[in-house]
């Protein structure tokens, strides 16, 4: 689904239209939600043939010399009230708190809502943040200390989860930063921070952080794969000379799953679509 922006600025819509909304209805099914989409079929062949004409398949490991990434998943188990909490919210769309309503008005809020359920804490309609629960924050401050000193980038979708990270590890003795400058991206590198925490966004593209680190967690995974892949090659790229380990925190039986499982699909589509082009290209 990402790759209508690339081919856009290419072609400006010649080959797979002039809008998205067009290519999603011609080549994806979406699921009951309206969030998640699913390649038609036949969609793939028939998306590598339009483009094929202006696409060289080249990935980073197909010409440079690199570590191997690991992907670890990390169970966390809700604690009962918190399970029901999430539950309820799943259920009725609606969860009562003590100080407030937590309402979802649409499927596309309520999995929102419930991504951020799963992680701990909730924003209501005035935008004040609710705390649910620390299961997922206590398993990530565990993490922590497994790692034996090693420095950790660390990814999260709301700032609710940054600042509840920040104040669990500002006892920690740690060197903990949020990333805001090139000066962060600089120390980073040269060793001088332990966790450094940033928004999947912010550090998309031209950042190089493979210096200061190998292991990256994801406090909550994002919907986009793009976002995802580029995140971790922040880490995973020319000059990184030890193993990437991939930490995942997934709260079993959340949408925490359902997002691993989108990111996993669309990552294989990837891979096909460019194993496709790379065969096409060989036989001209």
């Amino acid at each position: 689904l990402d790759l209508w922006s690339q081919i856009y600025l290419l072609d400006r819509g010649e080959r797979l239209g002039k809008f998205i909304t067009h290519y999603r209805t011609r080549y994806f099914d979406s699921d009951f939600m309206g969030f998640d989409y699913k390649p038609k079929k036949g969609a793939e062949q028939a998306i590598t043939k339009k483009i094929s004409d202006i696409c060289i398949s080249l990935k980073a490991k197909d010409y440079l010399e690199l570590p191997s990434i690991i992907y670890n998943e990390i169970p966390v188990d809700l604690d009962k009230k918190a399970l029901k909490a999430y539950q309820d919210l799943e259920k009725n769309m609606v969860l009562s708190l003590e100080e407030s309503e937590i309402t979802a008005v649409s499927a596309g809020v309520l999995t929102n809502k419930l991504s951020q359920c799963a992680n701990g804490a909730i924003y209501d309609e005035d935008k004040v943040v609710n705390h649910i629960h620390d299961c997922k924050l206590e398993r990530f401050t565990e993490l922590v200390e497994e790692l034996n000193g090693e420095s950790a980038l660390v990814f999260y979708n709301f700032k609710h989860d940054k600042d509840r990270i920040l104040k669990a590890l500002e006892k920690s003795g740690l060197e903990v930063r949020e990333f805001k400058s090139p000066k962060d991206e600089e120390d980073w590198n040269k060793g001088n921070i332990d966790i450094l925490l940033a928004h999947p966004a912010s550090t998309a593209y031209g950042i190089n952080l493979q210096y200061g680190g190998r292991h990256i967690i994801w406090f909550s995974l994002p919907w986009s794969y793009e976002l995802y892949a580029q995140a971790n090659a922040r880490l995973f790229r020319q000059g990184q000379e030890k193993p990437v380990i991939v930490h995942e925190l997934l709260c079993t039986d959340t949408v925490d799953h359902d997002i691993k499982k989108s990111l996993s699909e669309k990552g294989q589509n990837q891979e096909d679509v460019l194993r496709a082009l790379k065969a096409r290209l060989g036989k001209e």
